[in-house]
Protein backbone atom coordinates (compact mmCIF):
# COMPACT_ATOMS: atom_id res chain seq x y z
CA UNK A 1 0.00 0.00 0.00
CA UNK A 2 1.18 3.39 -0.63
CA UNK A 3 -0.01 6.88 0.96
CA UNK A 4 -1.02 9.89 -0.62
CA UNK A 5 2.54 11.30 -0.32
CA UNK A 6 4.28 8.35 -1.77
CA UNK A 7 6.77 9.26 -4.64
CA UNK A 8 7.65 12.70 -2.86
CA UNK A 9 11.10 13.03 -1.90
CA UNK A 10 12.22 15.45 1.77
CA UNK A 11 15.41 16.01 3.52
CA UNK A 12 15.27 16.79 6.93
CA UNK A 13 18.05 18.81 8.75
CA UNK A 14 17.57 17.13 11.91
CA UNK A 15 16.47 18.84 15.07
CA UNK A 16 14.66 18.51 18.22
CA UNK A 17 10.51 19.07 19.00
CA UNK A 18 8.30 20.08 16.03
CA UNK A 19 10.40 19.60 13.12
CA UNK A 20 11.20 15.93 13.35
CA UNK A 21 7.43 15.66 14.28
CA UNK A 22 6.29 17.51 10.76
CA UNK A 23 8.96 15.28 9.21
CA UNK A 24 7.30 12.11 10.57
CA UNK A 25 3.74 13.53 9.24
CA UNK A 26 5.42 13.55 5.98
CA UNK A 27 6.67 9.91 5.88
CA UNK A 28 3.27 8.81 7.78
CA UNK A 29 1.58 10.08 4.67
CA UNK A 30 4.50 7.67 2.52
CA UNK A 31 6.72 10.53 1.48
CA UNK A 32 10.59 9.34 1.35
CA UNK A 33 11.96 11.64 3.86
CA UNK A 34 15.74 11.69 5.13
CA UNK A 35 16.87 12.77 7.83
CA UNK A 36 20.35 14.77 8.12
CA UNK A 37 22.07 13.86 11.22
CA UNK A 38 25.29 16.09 12.23
CA UNK A 39 28.67 13.78 11.72
CA UNK A 40 29.02 13.86 15.20
CA UNK A 41 25.99 12.28 16.03
CA UNK A 42 27.68 8.89 15.00
CA UNK A 43 29.14 7.42 17.95
CA UNK A 44 29.92 3.75 16.29
CA UNK A 45 28.15 1.21 15.01
CA UNK A 46 24.44 1.76 15.35
CA UNK A 47 22.79 -0.54 17.88
CA UNK A 48 20.63 -3.47 17.19
CA UNK A 49 17.89 -2.59 18.77
CA UNK A 50 15.16 0.12 17.37
CA UNK A 51 15.66 3.99 18.75
CA UNK A 52 12.88 4.68 20.77
CA UNK A 53 12.35 8.11 19.76
CA UNK A 54 9.12 7.04 18.20
CA UNK A 55 9.55 11.35 16.23
CA UNK A 56 12.06 9.81 14.17
CA UNK A 57 10.36 6.66 12.92
CA UNK A 58 9.58 5.77 8.76
CA UNK A 59 12.50 7.78 7.45
CA UNK A 60 16.49 6.82 7.07
CA UNK A 61 19.07 8.63 8.71
CA UNK A 62 22.45 9.75 6.99
CA UNK A 63 25.23 11.90 9.12
CA UNK A 64 26.55 14.49 7.15
CA UNK A 65 29.65 17.04 8.14
CA UNK A 66 28.31 20.59 7.50
CA UNK A 67 31.16 22.33 8.46
CA UNK A 68 32.95 20.83 6.01
CA UNK A 69 32.90 22.19 1.86
CA UNK A 70 32.49 18.73 1.05
CA UNK A 71 29.52 17.96 2.66
CA UNK A 72 27.76 21.14 2.25
CA UNK A 73 28.52 20.32 -1.52
CA UNK A 74 26.89 16.31 -0.79
CA UNK A 75 23.52 18.25 0.94
CA UNK A 76 22.87 20.93 -1.93
CA UNK A 77 23.58 17.56 -4.92
CA UNK A 78 20.74 15.67 -2.40
CA UNK A 79 18.58 18.87 -2.56
CA UNK A 80 18.83 18.19 -6.38
CA UNK A 81 16.73 15.65 -6.19
CA UNK A 82 14.79 16.67 -3.47
CA UNK A 83 10.79 17.81 -3.41
CA UNK A 84 11.35 19.58 -0.14
CA UNK A 85 13.84 20.46 2.73
CA UNK A 86 13.25 21.49 6.67
CA UNK A 87 15.30 22.73 9.15
CA UNK A 88 14.68 24.31 12.26
CA UNK A 89 17.34 26.51 12.94
CA UNK A 90 17.87 30.28 14.22
CA UNK A 91 17.24 32.39 11.68
CA UNK A 92 20.54 32.87 9.22
CA UNK A 93 21.91 29.90 10.57
CA UNK A 94 21.63 27.23 7.26
CA UNK A 95 22.51 30.38 5.50
CA UNK A 96 26.12 30.66 7.27
CA UNK A 97 26.20 26.91 6.74
CA UNK A 98 25.74 27.41 2.57
CA UNK A 99 22.42 25.50 2.31
CA UNK A 100 20.16 28.40 3.03
CA UNK A 101 17.34 29.41 0.45
CA UNK A 102 18.84 30.96 -2.26
CA UNK A 103 22.06 28.29 -2.21
CA UNK A 104 19.31 25.71 -2.41
CA UNK A 105 17.22 27.65 -4.85
CA UNK A 106 20.36 27.84 -7.23
CA UNK A 107 20.31 24.22 -6.99
CA UNK A 108 16.54 23.53 -8.00
CA UNK A 109 14.16 25.95 -8.28
CA UNK A 110 11.16 23.63 -7.59
CA UNK A 111 12.62 23.03 -3.90
CA UNK A 112 9.89 23.75 -1.00
CA UNK A 113 12.06 25.23 1.52
CA UNK A 114 10.34 24.61 5.05
CA UNK A 115 11.69 26.60 8.02
CA UNK A 116 10.35 25.96 11.57
CA UNK A 117 11.23 28.68 14.42
CA UNK A 118 9.31 29.48 17.26
CA UNK A 119 9.69 33.53 16.63
CA UNK A 120 9.63 33.50 12.90
CA UNK A 121 12.11 34.43 10.76
CA UNK A 122 11.55 37.89 11.43
CA UNK A 123 11.21 40.50 14.87
CA UNK A 124 12.33 41.94 17.82
CA UNK A 125 12.63 38.13 19.25
CA UNK A 126 13.59 36.05 15.94
CA UNK A 127 17.33 35.70 17.34
CA UNK A 128 16.00 35.17 20.56
CA UNK A 129 15.99 31.58 22.32
CA UNK A 130 12.63 30.46 23.28
CA UNK A 131 10.50 26.90 23.71
CA UNK A 132 6.85 26.11 23.64
CA UNK A 133 5.80 27.58 27.16
CA UNK A 134 7.15 30.89 25.52
CA UNK A 135 6.00 30.76 21.94
CA UNK A 136 2.18 29.58 23.84
CA UNK A 137 2.93 32.58 26.09
CA UNK A 138 3.51 35.62 23.33
CA UNK A 139 0.82 33.83 21.50
CA UNK A 140 -1.64 34.51 23.47
CA UNK A 141 -2.70 30.87 24.85
CA UNK A 142 -0.88 30.11 27.82
CA UNK A 143 -3.00 32.83 29.62
CA UNK A 144 -5.94 30.90 29.40
CA UNK A 145 -5.21 27.44 30.69
CA UNK A 146 -5.49 26.84 34.53
CA UNK A 147 -8.21 26.87 36.71
CA UNK A 148 -9.95 30.00 38.51
CA UNK A 149 -7.65 31.93 41.26
CA UNK A 150 -4.68 29.90 40.19
CA UNK A 151 -2.13 30.10 37.95
CA UNK A 152 -1.51 29.25 34.44
CA UNK A 153 -0.91 25.49 33.60
CA UNK A 154 1.41 25.06 30.14
CA UNK A 155 -0.97 21.65 28.69
CA UNK A 156 2.73 19.78 27.93
CA UNK A 157 4.49 21.25 25.04
CA UNK A 158 1.96 20.33 22.82
CA UNK A 159 0.30 23.48 21.42
CA UNK A 160 3.30 25.27 20.50
CA UNK A 161 5.54 22.86 19.59
CA UNK A 162 3.28 20.31 17.86
CA UNK A 163 -0.10 21.82 17.61
CA UNK A 164 1.34 25.28 16.34
CA UNK A 165 4.47 24.13 14.62
CA UNK A 166 5.09 20.96 13.43
CA UNK A 167 1.54 20.54 12.46
CA UNK A 168 1.46 23.69 10.24
CA UNK A 169 4.91 22.95 9.06
CA UNK A 170 3.92 19.59 7.61
CA UNK A 171 0.46 21.53 6.24
CA UNK A 172 2.78 24.28 4.87
CA UNK A 173 5.10 22.29 3.08
CA UNK A 174 2.21 20.39 1.32
CA UNK A 175 0.15 22.93 0.28
CA UNK A 176 3.53 24.60 -0.97
CA UNK A 177 4.17 20.98 -3.18
CA UNK A 178 0.70 21.29 -4.73
CA UNK A 179 1.45 24.86 -5.57
CA UNK A 180 4.99 24.43 -7.14
CA UNK A 181 3.05 21.54 -9.28
CA UNK A 182 0.96 24.41 -10.89
CA UNK A 183 3.91 27.14 -11.11
CA UNK A 184 6.67 24.72 -11.23
CA UNK A 185 8.38 27.03 -8.69
CA UNK A 186 9.68 26.77 -5.39
CA UNK A 187 9.07 28.98 -2.31
CA UNK A 188 10.10 29.30 1.31
CA UNK A 189 7.92 27.91 3.99
CA UNK A 190 8.25 30.32 7.02
CA UNK A 191 6.76 28.19 10.26
CA UNK A 192 6.60 29.83 13.09
CA UNK A 193 5.04 28.59 16.55
CA UNK A 194 3.88 31.64 17.58
CA UNK A 195 1.73 31.85 14.21
CA UNK A 196 0.63 28.74 14.61
CA UNK A 197 -0.62 29.08 18.01
CA UNK A 198 -2.11 32.25 17.43
CA UNK A 199 -4.15 30.44 14.65
CA UNK A 200 -5.45 27.83 17.10
CA UNK A 201 -7.11 30.45 19.34
CA UNK A 202 -9.27 31.57 16.62
CA UNK A 203 -12.57 30.23 17.60
CA UNK A 204 -11.70 32.26 21.36
CA UNK A 205 -11.01 35.41 19.32
CA UNK A 206 -14.59 34.61 18.05
CA UNK A 207 -16.23 34.17 21.62
CA UNK A 208 -14.13 37.10 23.36
CA UNK A 209 -15.75 39.35 20.36
CA UNK A 210 -19.15 38.13 20.84
CA UNK A 211 -18.74 38.18 24.38
CA UNK A 212 -18.75 34.69 25.33
CA UNK A 213 -15.49 34.62 26.68
CA UNK A 214 -13.72 36.96 29.14
CA UNK A 215 -9.61 36.50 28.65
CA UNK A 216 -9.38 38.13 31.95
CA UNK A 217 -11.07 35.46 34.42
CA UNK A 218 -9.28 31.70 33.18
CA UNK A 219 -11.47 28.78 34.71
CA UNK A 220 -14.55 30.83 34.50
CA UNK A 221 -15.56 30.25 31.04
CA UNK A 222 -17.69 27.49 29.12
CA UNK A 223 -14.76 25.62 27.79
CA UNK A 224 -11.48 26.56 30.47
CA UNK A 225 -13.17 24.26 33.25
CA UNK A 226 -15.24 27.00 34.61
CA UNK A 227 -18.59 25.20 34.07
CA UNK A 228 -19.43 21.90 35.94
CA UNK A 229 -20.40 20.17 33.23
CA UNK A 230 -17.07 20.37 30.84
CA UNK A 231 -14.53 19.71 33.24
CA UNK A 232 -12.67 16.39 34.62
CA UNK A 233 -13.56 14.73 38.37
CA UNK A 234 -11.86 12.47 40.71
CA UNK A 235 -13.28 9.25 41.26
CA UNK A 236 -13.92 7.39 44.18
CA UNK A 237 -10.17 5.27 43.06
CA UNK A 238 -8.56 8.22 42.68
CA UNK A 239 -9.37 8.49 39.38
CA UNK A 240 -10.64 10.93 36.46
CA UNK A 241 -13.54 11.11 34.32
CA UNK A 242 -14.03 13.72 31.82
CA UNK A 243 -17.51 15.42 31.13
CA UNK A 244 -18.52 17.54 28.18
CA UNK A 245 -22.44 17.81 28.09
CA UNK A 246 -22.46 20.89 26.68
CA UNK A 247 -25.88 20.71 24.60
CA UNK A 248 -28.89 20.57 26.33
CA UNK A 249 -29.32 16.98 24.95
CA UNK A 250 -26.59 16.24 26.64
CA UNK A 251 -26.78 17.27 29.57
CA UNK A 252 -30.15 16.32 30.14
CA UNK A 253 -28.68 12.75 29.97
CA UNK A 254 -25.87 13.39 31.86
CA UNK A 255 -28.39 14.65 34.76
CA UNK A 256 -30.21 11.64 34.47
CA UNK A 257 -27.41 8.98 34.57
CA UNK A 258 -25.67 10.51 37.13
CA UNK A 259 -29.87 11.11 39.28
CA UNK A 260 -29.79 14.90 39.39
CA UNK A 261 -32.55 14.68 36.83
CA UNK A 262 -35.53 16.91 38.37
CA UNK A 263 -33.13 18.94 40.41
CA UNK A 264 -33.95 22.45 40.26
CA UNK A 265 -29.75 24.14 40.92
CA UNK A 266 -28.89 22.11 38.05
CA UNK A 267 -31.66 22.89 35.91
CA UNK A 268 -30.44 26.33 35.23
CA UNK A 269 -27.60 24.81 33.28
CA UNK A 270 -25.92 27.91 31.87
CA UNK A 271 -26.13 30.16 34.89
CA UNK A 272 -22.65 31.24 35.57
CA UNK A 273 -22.94 32.66 38.70
CA UNK A 274 -23.97 29.11 39.92
CA UNK A 275 -21.27 27.05 38.16
CA UNK A 276 -19.08 27.09 41.37
CA UNK A 277 -21.53 25.39 43.38
CA UNK A 278 -22.54 23.04 41.12
CA UNK A 279 -18.95 22.27 40.50
CA UNK A 280 -18.86 21.51 44.26
CA UNK A 281 -21.87 19.26 44.33
CA UNK A 282 -20.65 17.01 41.20
CA UNK A 283 -17.21 16.60 42.65
CA UNK A 284 -18.93 15.14 45.95
CA UNK A 285 -21.02 13.07 43.58
CA UNK A 286 -18.11 11.96 41.41
CA UNK A 287 -16.21 10.88 44.46
CA UNK A 288 -19.28 8.06 45.13
CA UNK A 289 -18.14 5.58 42.47
CA UNK A 290 -15.28 4.38 40.76
CA UNK A 291 -13.99 4.98 37.70
CA UNK A 292 -15.01 1.88 36.24
CA UNK A 293 -18.25 2.45 37.92
CA UNK A 294 -18.96 5.42 36.21
CA UNK A 295 -17.86 3.74 33.15
CA UNK A 296 -20.45 1.12 33.39
CA UNK A 297 -22.95 3.78 33.53
CA UNK A 298 -21.94 5.99 30.77
CA UNK A 299 -19.38 4.88 28.10
CA UNK A 300 -20.87 4.79 24.78
CA UNK A 301 -23.87 7.19 25.90
CA UNK A 302 -24.73 11.11 24.65
CA UNK A 303 -23.25 12.14 28.09
CA UNK A 304 -20.73 13.01 26.51
CA UNK A 305 -18.04 10.89 28.62
CA UNK A 306 -14.95 9.50 28.80
CA UNK A 307 -12.65 8.09 31.38
CA UNK A 308 -9.47 9.96 31.80
CA UNK A 309 -6.21 7.62 30.37
CA UNK A 310 -2.88 7.72 31.21
CA UNK A 311 -0.74 7.26 27.54
CA UNK A 312 -1.13 3.15 28.80
CA UNK A 313 -4.33 2.90 29.41
CA UNK A 314 -5.22 4.48 26.38
CA UNK A 315 -3.48 1.77 24.33
CA UNK A 316 -5.61 -0.53 25.91
CA UNK A 317 -8.46 0.68 25.98
CA UNK A 318 -11.45 -1.30 23.82
CA UNK A 319 -11.98 1.53 21.50
CA UNK A 320 -8.60 2.48 20.60
CA UNK A 321 -7.87 -1.57 19.98
CA UNK A 322 -10.68 -1.69 17.83
CA UNK A 323 -9.23 1.14 15.57
CA UNK A 324 -5.95 0.15 16.06
CA UNK A 325 -4.93 3.86 17.15
CA UNK A 326 -1.96 2.58 18.95
CA UNK A 327 0.82 0.13 17.04
CA UNK A 328 3.67 -1.48 18.20
CA UNK A 329 7.20 -0.72 15.71
CA UNK A 330 10.27 -2.23 17.02
CA UNK A 331 8.91 -3.35 19.89
CA UNK A 332 7.84 0.28 21.02
CA UNK A 333 3.86 0.89 21.60
CA UNK A 334 3.50 4.45 19.89
CA UNK A 335 0.61 6.10 18.01
CA UNK A 336 -0.51 5.35 14.45
CA UNK A 337 -0.50 7.51 11.70
CA UNK A 338 -3.38 9.98 11.37
CA UNK A 339 -5.53 10.56 9.61
CA UNK A 340 -7.17 7.37 7.52
CA UNK A 341 -7.70 7.41 4.18
CA UNK A 342 -10.33 5.13 2.11
CA UNK A 343 -7.79 4.37 -0.86
CA UNK A 344 -4.12 5.78 -0.44
CA UNK A 345 -3.62 3.71 2.33
CA UNK A 346 -0.32 4.39 4.30
CA UNK A 347 1.98 1.47 4.90
CA UNK A 348 3.25 0.99 9.01
CA UNK A 349 5.92 3.12 9.63
CA UNK A 350 9.43 1.63 10.13
CA UNK A 351 10.99 2.06 13.54
CA UNK A 352 13.19 4.79 13.82
CA UNK A 353 16.65 4.76 12.77
CA UNK A 354 20.30 5.57 14.79
CA UNK A 355 22.57 8.44 13.40
CA UNK A 356 24.13 7.26 10.20
CA UNK A 357 22.74 4.14 10.45
CA UNK A 358 21.76 4.44 6.54
CA UNK A 359 24.58 7.04 4.89
CA UNK A 360 26.04 4.74 2.46
CA UNK A 361 22.53 2.90 0.97
CA UNK A 362 21.00 6.77 1.14
CA UNK A 363 23.40 8.40 -0.73
CA UNK A 364 23.66 5.64 -3.43
CA UNK A 365 20.23 5.62 -3.58
CA UNK A 366 20.22 9.35 -4.32
CA UNK A 367 22.76 8.57 -7.18
CA UNK A 368 26.04 9.68 -5.53
CA UNK A 369 28.68 7.25 -7.38
CA UNK A 370 29.88 4.39 -4.79
CA UNK A 371 33.65 5.27 -5.65
CA UNK A 372 32.98 8.94 -4.50
CA UNK A 373 30.68 7.68 -1.19
CA UNK A 374 33.99 5.83 -0.13
CA UNK A 375 36.02 9.63 -0.44
CA UNK A 376 33.50 11.09 0.95
CA UNK A 377 33.51 8.41 4.02
CA UNK A 378 37.70 8.52 4.03
CA UNK A 379 37.53 12.43 4.51
CA UNK A 380 34.91 12.67 6.82
CA UNK A 381 32.40 14.45 5.22
CA UNK A 382 29.80 12.04 5.50
CA UNK A 383 30.08 9.37 8.52
CA UNK A 384 28.20 5.88 8.28
CA UNK A 385 27.48 4.31 11.64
Amino acid sequence: MAGPLTGYRIIEIAGIGPGPFAAMLLSDMGAEVIRVERAQAVRGPAPSSANPDVLQRGRRNLAIDLKNPEGVETLLRLVERADALIEGFRPGVMERLGVGPEQCAARNAKLVYGRMTGWGQEGPYAQAAGHDINYISLAGALAHYGRDGEDPVPPLNMVGDFGGGGMFLAYGVVCALLEAARSGKGQVVDTAMVDGTAVLMSMFWGFKHAGAFDENRRGTNLLDTGAHFYDAYRTKDGKYVSFGSIEPQFYAEMLRLTGLEGDAEFAKQMDKGNWPHLKDRMRALIATKTQAEWNALMETTDVCYAPVLTMSEAAKHPHNVARNTFIEVGGITQPAPAPRFSRSTPATPGAAAHPGQHTRAVLADWGIPAGEIDSLVASGAVRQA
